[in-house]
């Protein structure tokens, strides 16, 4: 597993009181709104400032394709990377 996705799971977890679940349980592939893990605007808020304050990434709540960074995982941790360089 990717070390960068297993952070950005674990901070989900963590961020938003997942108890119980772990970094396995969580698909990097899939959707982490609606049918997939089942966050909603709240936890994207809350996900969102945790993500800023760790890894300094600069997010656009307005923006479309950073509703397309926060699909998954996966889409989180290349956007992270990419911030980074």
């Amino acid at each position: 597993m990717d070390p960068l996705s297993n952070e950005i799971k674990v901070l989900i977890i963590d961020t938003l009181n997942l108890e119980g679940m772990t970094p396995e349980e969580i698909d990097a592939d899939a959707a982490l709104f609606g049918d997939g893990l089942g966050l909603d605007s709240i936890d994207a808020l809350e996900l969102g400032l945790a993500l800023k304050n760790k890894y300094g990434v600069v997010l656009s709540a307005e923006s479309e394709e950073m509703r397309q960074h926060f699909y998954s995982v996966e889409t989180l941790a290349k956007f992270i990377a990419g911030q980074s360089k």
